[in-house]
């Protein structure tokens, strides 16, 4: 796992600090307050309210010199060790165990923050954290869904730079049972905001150090202080033995908003729904989802909207659908909108919070209930993110197609030599319906779109509909000796392009709902058979998937395009590297009946291979990436090949017979 550390001096040893003196205890917090205070800020929870968080965070941090032992007769303040000004040592490391310490007790505590002890007298105003961006709520957001304990992790990781081991100690040392479930929840949160973690987290949204100040009720403090005035004349005009009653004080007034509910607030409201400019998509290098502009007949209906959002945020009255891996969490900020509109007799809303597409869709006819989609859009770029299904009936799928794409077609999988046929798209960029694929593999449409030259220059590309909101991007890499770059995967719509995919596409709709980001055909060697019975072709499809996990297929396809690819015994694992950039050498083999009625063993790997050893029932060797056996046995062939640079390769699934002891 990636580290993110940023203080290399703030870092604990597997001891415990040593107990400083109260003098430099008392040096080393006024040079690291607002740090420290921003640390036990973080890690209190957020239910009470901003101001009394503030309070409370304040108050942690001047109670920790509690524990210092009492300084010698004499002694000056100030550390007993001179350091640089700015890099912590001992003392600060024994400050930030013991404001741990009493944060996450002060965040067990029933009616915390600090029982009994008091906080920081504040009169006349409430004070709270400047109010930070849309980033800075989502993280807040994100922050008060977890444990107190999950915050100090994540503090002590992307805040204080500690690494795993020290943060551990630390956590430990602090009373937390389970550090190290506690680190692996913090590292899933910190993924969510990458890079950003750090940055986040020093802005002024978490900052209780550089607040805002507002006064309270003013009303109801006035007429505390005129009942005051009142009952001080009373009692001196009064014997000293006179008695008066007085009522029970007004409530105290309820804490403001907090910022997560202020942040869901927010998210939920189409006021503050992005909308990107119009023509932004052609001058900007992001050429993604967020350069969308909002299109449809409706985006300026607040009360869809609202129900769209209201459905994401609540979940209750309409029927939630989602693919696999895609989080089902509501909105933690105004998301996008790119679609607001009347399609197939029903209102549409098309939203995208920066990692998911979300389908928000009602009937006009008020017959039926609302639907709610949601789907991954990690990453999606001028392909992957060139076009959203926004209906399905049985004549097909409707897509509304980017603002980039200019040109847009259907055309046959199956035959490569058909051309395609236009597909016509209204206004607003939605196409007529797409047929879908049935399931006797008859045809396998897909939409062949071409990117407008204002953005890149003779580039088309084809998408599948697999029956998710986004069509996977269909690529293929062409087989040695064609003059290709090795392992180069390109765009698949050149003659060459779709008579290849035209050989596996009637696998394609096995992957309907898997959420599918993007398939690649790797033609990763061609092989002469013998007795001249033609040429075949060994291939490795990867099929990416949103959630960033690749499954592969490796197969044989003989000299007849009629005949189904043959595919070769391999590890059935969901997240491999194989036949990715990171796995891009290649070997497998199988038997094969020449027309003759003899058996042959045939095996091929990818270009670097300069070997192929074949052991077991089958023993041969040869120089190059291909090999031929005649035999007549049968059983499992061990396979290995020789890529220099990179040792010995196994053949395609001898690493899982091996782990299986097969």
């Amino acid at each position: 796992m990636q580290s993110h550390d940023t203080f290399r001096s703030s870092d604990i040893s597997p001891t415990a600090p040593p107990r400083p003196r109260r003098n430099d205890a008392e040096a080393a917090l006024v040079e690291h307050y607002p740090r420290l205070v921003r640390l036990a800020h973080l890690i209190l929870p957020p239910a009470p309210g901003r101001h009394r968080r503030v309070l409370a965070a304040h108050a942690l941090v001047q109670k920790s010199l509690a524990g210092a032992a009492p300084s010698l007769p004499g002694a000056a303040s100030g550390p007993t060790v001179p350091t640089q000004r700015g890099e912590p040592g001992p003392v600060f490391a024994w400050l930030r165990e013991r404001i741990v310490s009493a944060a996450l007790r002060a965040a067990a505590r029933p009616g915390w923050p600090l029982g009994r002890s008091p906080l920081p007298a504040v009169l006349g105003l409430r004070l709270f954290p400047r109010a930070g961006g849309d980033d800075e709520l989502a993280l807040e957001a994100a922050l008060a869904t977890v444990t107190p304990e999950v915050r100090a992790a994540f503090a002590l990781r992307a805040l204080e730079g500690l690494s795993s081991r020290s943060a551990a100690l630390l956590l430990a040392a602090a009373g937390v049972s389970a550090p190290d479930e506690v680190l692996r929840a913090a590292e899933r949160l910190r993924s969510t905001f990458g890079a950003d973690a750090e940055s986040l987290l020093r802005g002024v949204e978490f900052d209780p150090c550089t607040v805002q100040a507002r006064p309270t009720d003013l009303l109801r403090r006035r007429h505390r202080t005129r009942l005051t005035a009142l009952v001080a004349a009373v009692l001196f005009s009064a014997s000293a033995a006179a008695v008066l009653t007085v009522g029970p004080e007004p409530p105290t007034p309820a804490p403001p908003v907090s910022a997560l509910a202020a942040a869901s607030a927010r998210a939920t409201d189409p006021r503050f729904l992005l909308r990107a400019p119009a023509e932004q998509w052609s001058d900007t290098a992001r050429v993604d989802l967020t350069q969308w502009p909002a299109r449809g007949a409706r985006t300026g209906d607040t009360a869809l909207l609202s129900r769209a959002l209201d459905a994401w945020a609540r979940r209750t009255g309409v029927r939630v659908a989602f693919t696999p891996g895609t989080p089902t969490t509501p909105p933690a900020a105004p998301a996008r909108l790119l679609f607001a509109g009347p399609v197939d007799d029903s209102a549409v809303v098309l939203l995208h919070d920066g990692g998911r597409i979300i389908r928000y869709a009602e009937p006009l006819t008020g017959r039926g209930g609302a639907v709610l989609e949601l789907a991954r859009a990690d990453d999606a770029d001028v392909t992957t993110g060139a076009a959203v299904s926004v209906s399905r009936t049985p004549l097909g799928a409707r897509f509304l197609l980017a603002p980039w794409i200019d040109e847009s077609a259907v055309r046959d999988l199956l035959r490569p030599d058909v051309p395609a046929r236009a597909l016509a798209v209204s206004a607003d960029g939605v196409t007529d319906p797409v047929p879908g694929t049935p399931g006797d593999c008859r045809r396998v449409p897909a939409l062949q779109v071409r990117s407008s030259t204002r953005i890149v220059e003779d580039h088309s590309f084809l998408l599948a509909d697999l029956g998710e909101l986004s069509p996977a991007h269909l690529t293929w890499s062409p087989a040695p000796g064609t003059g290709a770059p090795a392992r180069q995967p390109r765009e698949a719509t050149s003659a060459a392009g779709l008579t290849s995919l035209a050989r596996s596409a009637c696998a394609l709709p096995g992957l309907r709902g898997t959420g599918v980001r993007a398939v690649n055909r790797w033609e990763f060697a061609q092989q002469t058979l013998p007795e001249q019975a033609g040429r075949a072709t060994w291939t490795c499809t990867r099929v990416e998937s949103w959630d960033g996990r690749g499954r592969v297929v490796v197969a044989w396809e003989g000299p007849d395009a009629r005949n189904r690819p043959v595919r070769v015994p391999g590890p059935t694992s969901e997240d491999t590297a194989a036949c990715s950039r990171f796995g891009q050498h290649l070997l497998a083999g199988t038997y094969w009946t020449a027309p003759s009625g003899a058996r042959y063993y045939l095996a091929a790997g990818s270009r670097a291979l300069t070997t192929v050893t074949a052991r077991g029932p089958v023993s041969a060797a040869v120089r190059g990436q291909v090999l031929a056996v005649r035999t007549n046995a049968t059983g499992q062939v061990r396979l290995t090949g020789t890529v220099p640079g990179s040792g010995e390769l196994r053949g395609w699934g001898e690493e899982q017979r091996e782990s299986d002891g097969s």
